[in-house]
């Protein structure tokens, strides 16, 4: 199956944009979804590490912090 990191949004009326938040999680390489999430990032692989996941939460983290969204974010192997 692979490991995928999954995003929930949750938008602002005064924030950006849906479509602006999908432009910048595409561009990261997330795919939008349908059903619990509304994104999801394949990793292509099976593993990795604490540290990689923590730098790619915070690389997520500065891509939405002038959106004015709010995100959970799971990762699962």
């Amino acid at each position: 199956m692979g490991m995928k990191t999954y995003l929930h949004i949750l938008f602002n009326s005064e924030g950006a944009s849906p479509s602006d938040v999908k432009t910048q999680l595409m561009n990261m390489g997330f795919q939008a979804a349908r059903g619990s999430y509304d994104f999801v990032f394949d990793w292509g692989k099976d593993h990795a590490d604490i540290d990689e996941l923590v730098f790619f939460a915070d690389k997520v983290h500065s891509a939405l912090k002038r959106c004015n969204v709010s995100f959970t974010i799971e990762t699962i192997a």
